[in-house]
């Protein structure tokens, strides 16, 4: 999760209606604001549609899936309005930017012969993250199968870049934007942010003579569009992406943001309460249609699993930024959901990134993400110890780049899960979420208080399992055995 920054199918097959507003009109008293309006699980939405009309809103989309209503309204008292037992938040101010820790620095790629060996890719040599969870090696055995999809809940994906053009499932793509589905190409590509395209490239970069190489080059990726234009993520979307995925038989997600412009979302608060059962009954529903679901951890270096006190939320100009304890009421959405692998970021030397979040008990898993300031103690960064992946510009186009963050540690976990299910197929999610633990290199805690860059402490707890590494780092070759 980068703080900084993540076939057509009818509208039945995913449960989501686009309706037209029945009873009386919304009433123009104020601007409109779109609401998330949650109902029994499960059962039909069709009664709620009917408060929520009568109410004054319109019904954007139905996720009949999990009792979920995106409802948008004028109505300034709308919440108040519907009643019936039913939950009711506006998500406006809801929606968190993708924050990199750096900013993306581009390099320039050769074209070369294809060998179909990871090694024969021009930018290969500045892959040190390859070589670390033993990609060469697993490419020996397979690179993955076709039929292996990751959705990339994310900014878009470039469909133009050569490194990615061929490597797309066009027929489950699609803009989740508004929550509301568009599968139309235009819509799922990037706008703004390459943060997408980046993620789609580790994931699954192609051997081709050109760039870099994925981890799994052998899958296919799925563009989700879950960002706006202005880089905000707004529940909504990433509830449609989590059904999307899911409905349209992707085994994989990645997801490197978080949901909320408060970094942690406490059940206890009844404005949040409504996004917190959303998300979480979206996430259940994939996985139980088969979804493994990868998220990143956090790049605020603080102990999820301990109390602490949140000085950096809402981070969307909302509201003003204030304090909040951080409870066990609070959790970072998607990563600390029940059912997600959660993933924490290292750097070369495979020690914990200075920035990434941490906690026993929740990561589950490292990958790696980057450090450009182990090298020399934080004074200064060296950019080629971050990740280099595909890259976009709205201005430049397409190329490749460095990116650092847990963003970019959850995409490599998320190709070694695509390797692990092409090796082995069959694989439910809590079974694969268990392979890519008991297949991790364990990694042991530094001992006292760890900070390679000042101002950034962190203490690590446990043993062969710990809050900085989980079980270890996923390990492509590992997986594929």
């Amino acid at each position: 999760m980068n703080r900084k920054v993540i076939g057509t199918a009818c509208a039945a097959t995913l449960a989501i209606g686009l309706l037209g507003g029945a009873g009386i009109p919304a009433a123009a008293d104020g601007p409109e604001h779109s609401y998330l309006v949650v109902g029994q699980n499960g059962a039909s939405t069709v009664r709620a549609q009917e408060r929520v009309a009568a109410a004054g809103g319109t019904v954007v989309a139905a996720y009949d899936q999990i009792g979920v209503l995106v409802v948008r309204s004028t109505a300034s008292d709308f919440a108040a309005r519907v009643g019936g037992g039913l939950q009711v938040a506006s998500t406006e101010g809801l929606g968190t930017t993708l924050i990199d820790d750096d900013e993306t620095v581009s390099v320039d790629s050769a074209t070369v012969e294809a060998t179909g060996d990871p090694t024969g890719e021009p930018l290969w040599s500045q892959q040190w993250d390859m070589t670390q969870i033993d990609v060469e090696q697993a490419h020996a055995i397979t690179t993955g199968d076709s039929s292996v999809v990751v959705g990339v809940l994310d900014s878009g994906i470039s469909s133009t870049h050569p490194d990615l053009a061929t490597q797309i499932a066009y027929d489950q793509s699609a803009s989740c934007l508004g929550g509301v589905v568009d599968t139309s190409e235009a819509a799922w590509n990037p706008t703004t942010s390459d943060h997408g395209t980046h993620v789609a490239g580790t994931i699954a970069a192609a051997i081709n003579g050109v760039g870099v190489a994925g981890v799994a080059p052998g899958v296919k990726v799925a563009s989700v569009k879950v960002v706006n234009d202005d880089g905000f993520i707004y529940p909504e979307a990433a509830i449609c992406g989590f059904l999307w995925a899911a409905d349209h038989g992707m085994p994989v997600t990645n997801n490197s943001y978080f949901i909320d412009p408060w970094e942690f979302n406490c059940v206890n608060d009844p404005r949040q309460r409504p996004v917190w059962e959303a998300v979480q009954r979206a996430i259940r529903y994939s996985s139980a249609q088969g979804t493994l679901n990868i998220a990143s951890a956090g790049n605020s270096n603080v102990d999820l699993q301990h109390k602490f006190v949140d000085s950096s939320s809402p981070n969307d100009g909302s509201y003003p930024v204030e304090d909040r304890t951080i409870t066990g009421a609070c959790r970072d959405l998607p990563a600390e959901a029940p059912g997600v692998v959660t993933v924490s970021a290292v750097g070369p030397t495979e020690q914990k990134s200075y920035y990434s979040s941490y906690g026993q008990g929740v990561v589950d898993v490292t990958a790696p993400g980057g450090d450009t300031r182990f090298r020399t103690g934080g004074a200064s960064s060296t950019i080629t110890d971050a990740v280099l992946s595909t890259t976009w510009s709205p201005i430049t186009g397409n190329g490749w780049g460095y990116k650092q963050g847990t963003s970019m540690a959850g995409p490599h976990a998320a190709g070694v899960a695509a390797l692990a299910l092409s090796a082995h197929p069959g694989m439910n999610p809590g079974e694969l979420a268990s392979f890519l633990e008991r297949t991790a290199t364990s990694l042991v805690c530094p001992e006292g208080v760890y900070e390679p860059r000042p101002g950034f402490p962190a203490t690590c707890t446990g043993g062969a399992r710990n809050g900085f590494y989980g079980a270890g780092n996923i390990n492509a070759l590992n997986v594929v055995k």
